[in-house]
């Protein structure tokens, strides 16, 4: 696994959260405050930096690596986010999110996401009751059929759970730029809140329609995959930060490849994993500061190649 510490710069963001100590107090370096988006079915507000779960958090609830997942959730928290994503395919992390929010005592302050994978629908409810006792909360914000299967049985289960507010949006994913088309002919056919898919600086395709037709028809993005699994990272592991990224308040790789994205107004929410709190701190301030514009876009796109 790719160690980010070799990208967070010698900045005062990072001196910020070198001075947040073993125990991560105040986040004040982000007093500032979190770039939110709106829903559009709905109008409410999202921070735009959130946190997902695959293969980070797939461990034992007794695992000591609990206590530094804590600290993940409690610096998302005070860093002013709240989006969290997990999904029943995603070994025990959905029981771990919901151990963690039990822990941190304050359901209130995150946007819980999970998925739907099963096939016909007393599959996909027994899995969707599961997901409800596993994060131990009687409403989900977010439920996703999962890389679209059987999609058109598992969306006409979670509207009927959306009316008896069990649920409050729902969606489909895909992490696969060849499953974009399928993706787009399902938000022509079917009337969903939220659509998750991979787009990053090496995983453009999302531009040519998704992107658009989300904006055009009032759909929320969330954006997995920013970094293709730390490749991008691994990419520039020797390299300086340039200079030009103070230019958009950038002081760390990762945050050029975040703000990338975020440069995209369709994109509602980035959901990049991490178990590291010092991480966690990295990606929120990419929500904050400037974006770049189309000139400065190229230059990360140049810069990763």
């Amino acid at each position: 696994m790719y160690r980010r510490r070799q990208f967070i710069q010698g900045s005062a963001a990072c001196m910020a959260m070198a001075a947040l100590g073993p125990l991560l107090p105040a986040l004040s370096f982000a007093a500032q405050g979190l770039l939110k988006r709106t829903i559009p079915s709905s109008g409410e507000a999202l921070p735009v930096i959130g946190l997902g779960t695959s293969i980070t958090h797939n461990m034992d609830l007794e695992d000591p690596q609990m206590s530094r997942l804590l600290e993940v959730l409690r610096v998302l928290v005070e860093g002013g986010a709240s989006v969290i994503d997990t999904a029943p395919s995603y070994g025990n992390a959905e029981r771990v999110v919901g151990e963690l929010v039990k822990r941190f005592g304050q359901r209130d302050k995150v946007f819980l996401a999970s998925k739907v994978s099963s096939t016909g629908r007393e599959r996909g409810m027994a899995q969707i009751e599961a997901s409800f006792q596993a994060l131990q909360t009687d409403t989900i914000d977010l439920i996703q059929v999962h890389n679209l299967q059987d999609t058109g049985t598992q969306l006409g289960l979670l509207r009927e759970l959306k009316q008896e507010g069990r649920v409050r949006y729902i969606g489909v994913t895909h992490y696969l730029e060849s499953a974009h088309d399928r993706l787009l002919e399902t938000l022509k056919q079917e009337q969903v809140d939220f659509v998750q898919f991979n787009y990053s600086v090496s995983e453009r395709n999302a531009e040519k329609q998704l992107l658009p037709y989300c904006a055009d028809n009032g759909i929320a993005t969330l954006i997995n995959r920013p970094f293709t699994r730390g490749n991008l990272l691994s990419r520039v592991k020797d390299k300086p930060l340039p200079a030009w990224a103070a230019e958009i308040d950038a002081s760390s790789w990762a945050q050029l490849l975040l703000k990338f994205i975020l440069a995209e107004p369709a994109v509602t929410a980035v959901i990049p994993a991490t178990s590291n709190p010092r991480y966690m701190a990295d990606n929120l301030l990419a929500g904050q500061g400037r974006l770049p514009d189309a000139r400065q876009r190229q230059m990360i796109v140049d810069a990763f190649r």
